[in-house]
């Protein structure tokens, strides 16, 4: 019998793209719209993502331009882009908001390392806690008498496998964000 580890792949899938998504959030210099991502603006009361109230464009590689669909919105946004501590300057001119980005410091660098760290961090432990749920559900079908105990350590030999190809993954995506920052 060959067991199904469609589960396991989908939750590999799952961990490496939201790894992407965490780590396009972190500032690496270079002006990218993604960075706003996490930044809610209160409108019209409740709380909405930048890119849902206003066009948000690269001007050029230190610098992003947001103009929103309705210009009486400008101060919450620039409320909220000062309160996200992203580190950016920005700057009203009535039509619109340029955010500016400032050249990083070692320090900051180095910070930013840190967190990419704890982000690939929480990556693997995701990933342990599905190869368990996994390990868990072949063990659970050796008690049943639906396989060997030959078929169980084959079975654990093609999870590990899998699992080492994950982890391959985020070793690469966690490299290419750190030479991100040192670029």
């Amino acid at each position: 019998m060959s067991y199904n580890f469609s589960e396991l792949e989908s939750r590999g899938l799952e961990i490496q793209e939201w790894l992407k998504k965490e780590y396009q959030s972190i500032r690496t210099g270079r002006a990218t719209p993604a960075i706003l991502d996490s930044v809610k603006v209160e409108v019209y009361g409740s709380y909405m993502p930048i890119n849902q109230i206003a066009h948000v464009s690269v001007e050029d590689a230190q610098s992003l331009r947001i103009v929103p669909w309705d210009t009486s919105q400008i101060k919450e946004i620039e409320k909220s882009l000062q309160k996200s501590d992203l580190g950016l300057s920005v700057n009203s001119d009535g039509k619109g908001l340029r955010l500016i980005f400032p050249e990083l410091t070692g320090e900051r660098r180095d910070q930013l390392k840190k967190l990419v760290g704890q982000k690939r961090e929480e990556a693997h432990v995701s990933l342990r806690s599905a190869r368990e749920d996994t390990w868990d559900e072949i063990q659970r079908q050796k008690k049943s008498g639906e396989i060997t105990e030959d078929e169980m350590y084959r079975l654990k030999e093609q999870m590990e496998e899998k699992v080492q190809k994950v982890q391959k993954a985020l070793g690469e995506i966690e490299e290419k964000k750190v030479k991100e920052l040192d670029a």
